[in-house]
């Protein structure tokens, strides 16, 4: 094989790596960032929602607190009432 013929081999070896390079650059430029976005975007719309049921869940157990200490104070004011 000739310096020339080995050069040439060289040559279309690099060109098939640039090849290959640019398809990856492709792939993750249109595809993989893309559908990364999307997930991203879920992730937060998912993050939002969980954030609301906590402050639902929240808010619950903060009227069940007011309600208990409503239902003791009535309490204590109906054992008034009969002793008066």
């Amino acid at each position: 094989m000739t310096d020339s013929e080995k050069l040439d081999l060289l040559l279309e070896k690099v060109g098939t790596i640039e090849k290959k390079v640019s398809n990856i650059e492709l792939t993750l430029e249109n595809e993989i960032r893309t559908n990364i976005k999307r997930v991203a975007e879920g992730h937060l719309d998912l993050s939002r929602n969980l954030h609301e049921a906590l402050k639902i869940d929240s808010e619950k157990e903060m009227l069940a607190i007011r309600v208990s200490v409503l239902e003791t104070e009535l309490r204590r004011i109906k054992e008034r009432l009969e002793i008066a």
